[in-house]
């Protein structure tokens, strides 16, 4: 009887996950490959890095929209940020990795629900025959339990951290090259719209980071903030934004 409880109790929640994705996945294939094709400057990439480094913040183009950054392991440079954005240090923010492998030394314990969602979203290799695209989705964040390795200002008063896997192409190599995680909160005051585009940043955020990327600058794509998931120690998970 034990046995057939669990095992209707994974169903419910694995049917829920080809549900999500199925359907956030319609939204996001045209935006990912576009931004795909884009190649960024090494010199832009750089000078990002050496900020980031020597614990600065930046403005930069992330997979979703335009997004304030610093070394996630560095709570002096975590708090520009909230002093940035005039946002209470109570209220969490995500966080970028450019792989799935890393998450074990951030999260201390990783539900099997939530990796069953980061590889239902994770791009899949287009068809044989299509090309070099792949088939994607619209990005995810999940929140996780138990998060460690990290500023602690960054983390939520439940220890819990959100942590989205990038695929695109400039957040993705700063975060390889750093070797830490990036933060990323958008570029807007707290409470005030979200920038979609670049040309949509307030004086304010551009002229208070100490470095604002160039890559991506006249992209006009729409863009939207990623879908949230947050999933629990015993597997259940809540759909905070889709």
């Amino acid at each position: 009887m034990q046995i057939c409880k669990c095992y209707a109790y994974f169903l419910r929640n694995f049917l829920k996950i080809v549900l999500f994705v199925c359907q956030i996945g319609k939204k996001a294939v045209f935006l990912q490959r576009k931004m795909g094709s884009m190649r960024y400057d090494k010199d832009d990439l750089q000078e990002a890095l050496r900020v980031l480094r020597d614990g600065g913040i930046i403005v930069y183009p992330t997979d979703t929209v335009w997004g304030i950054g610093c070394d996630a392991t560095n709570a002096e440079a975590v708090k520009k940020i909230y002093a940035l954005k005039q946002r209470e240090d109570s209220k969490s923010m995500l966080v970028l990795l450019d792989s799935a492998a890393k998450l074990n030394y951030y999260i201390s314990d990783i539900p099997d629900t939530a990796w069953a969602l980061l590889e239902a979203a994770s791009p899949q290799p287009s068809p044989e025959g299509k090309g070099d695209d792949e088939n994607t989705i619209k990005p995810l964040t999940i929140i996780y339990p138990g998060a460690r390795n990290m500023a602690q200002n960054l983390i939520a008063e439940d220890g819990s951290i959100g942590i989205r896997i990038t695929n695109e192409a400039f957040s993705k190599a700063l975060c390889e090259r750093l070797h830490h995680p990036i933060v990323s909160t958008s570029a807007n005051i707290s409470g005030h719209p979200t920038a979609h585009f670049f040309h949509e940043i307030e004086a304010a955020i551009l002229e208070g980071a100490d470095y604002v990327c160039q890559f991506r600058r006249e992209d006009d794509t729409p863009h939207e903030p990623s879908a949230i998931i947050k999933v629990n120690n015993d597997g259940t998970f809540v759909i905070i934004r889709e």
